[in-house]
């Protein structure tokens, strides 16, 4: 999906008439309920006339008055027939969204920077295919989860009018996805959502503003470089010279457990016998490592929990028994894809 970049511009003061207008939008829209699942009926469905739509409506007048000037049968007979047209089209303009139900799924965390893409499902209750439905940010700058309040510039609306299309089917479900990339670690509400259609000839426009409750969490910013790891340490608190990375040497095996590696997995073994079993390594469970806050050597907050972060990464792709310690804050060491999601949730959500 193609993502658009942010263009900075120069800090100017909001005129009051944008701050009045940001106001009552701010009110209103938070008179709507907060919700994964939203069904469409006639009470959050709006719709106006678009300009191809006014443009229609001026020639429709254009054409009664030149028939009744003239006194032109037949320019009555197209006159009606175009209004009647134009009629039609906006109760199927308003009736593609109608009974519409949308559900956002839950998004997977993923680090500051990075974009994870929120999956939208349409369900379809009725025996006709909705054609040309249409799913966009209220707002573009929310999808970068900006807290600059400045008007919106040219640029900026032209983006905010890109939207997904789709076609939802009789009777069933459809699929869209939009993409969010926070900049900040810790949660970052899902912006709102627009739902909008333009079929069948764009006289008319159809949407229905979606306030999502759902949340996404952004681990820190992983370092780049990563910073070489610090050194393993026994159980005891004795350092340890050369440590040997896990699954490196094979002193046994021993049945698959919960947390291990997919390094640690034998596989011939177990394409074999269909039985998951694991290497066991001479310093498995006996040595340990410690993330430390104060070992990152680093003076800014921000610079330190990145680089933590990259640690985290670091020592689950070797294999470790690793844990974190942070100012008030203990993780005891441990492995596995659990284990590396709740240090970076700590490391996430740490103040």
């Amino acid at each position: 999906m193609n993502t658009l970049a942010a263009t900075a511009r120069p800090d100017t003061a909001p005129s009051p008439r944008w701050a009045l207008r940001r106001r009552l939008k701010a009110w209103w829209l938070s008179r709507l309920p907060a919700t994964d699942t939203c069904t469409l009926t006639q009470r959050n469905i709006y719709i106006l006339p678009t300009r191809g739509g006014m443009a229609f409506a001026l020639l429709v007048v254009l054409l009664l008055v030149g028939s009744i000037n003239f006194q032109l049968n037949l320019g009555y007979a197209l006159t009606f027939l175009l209004a009647g047209c134009g009629l039609v089209s906006m109760h199927i303009t308003h009736g593609v969204l109608r009974g519409l139900t949308l559900h956002l799924r839950p998004a997977p965390a993923v680090f500051a920077g990075d974009a994870v893409l929120l999956e939208v499902v349409m369900t379809n209750p009725g025996g006709d295919t909705r054609h040309s439905v249409g799913l966009r940010y209220q707002e573009r700058r929310s999808a970068r989860t900006s807290s600059i309040k400045k008007p919106p510039t040219a640029q900026e609306r032209r983006r905010a009018d890109s939207s997904v299309w789709c076609d939802v089917p009789a009777q069933g479900q459809a699929s869209t996805r939009l993409s969010l990339s926070p900049q900040t670690r810790g949660w970052h509400a899902v912006p709102m959502l627009v739902v909008e259609t333009r079929f069948p000839f764009g006289l008319f426009r159809a949407w229905s503003v979606w306030r999502p409750s759902a949340q996404v969490l952004a681990w820190p910013k992983l370092e780049r470089p990563a910073a070489p790891l610090p050194p393993t340490r026994a159980a005891q608190g004795e350092p340890l010279q050369a440590v040997r990375a896990e699954g490196s040497e094979l002193d046994g095996v021993r049945a698959w457990r919960r947390g291990d590696t997919m390094r640690q997995v034998v596989w011939k073994k177990a394409a074999r016998t269909g039985e998951l079993v694991s290497r066991e390594t001479t310093h498995a469970g006996s040595h340990e490592m410690w993330l430390d806050w104060h070992g990152t050597q680093l003076g800014d907050g921000e610079e330190r929990l990145s680089r933590l972060a990259a640690w985290v990464q670091a020592a689950e792709q070797d294999g470790r028994l690793y844990g974190l310690r942070l100012p008030g804050k203990h993780v005891s060491p441990g492995q596995g894809d659990t284990h590396r999601r709740a240090l970076l949730e700590v490391l996430a959500l740490w103040r």
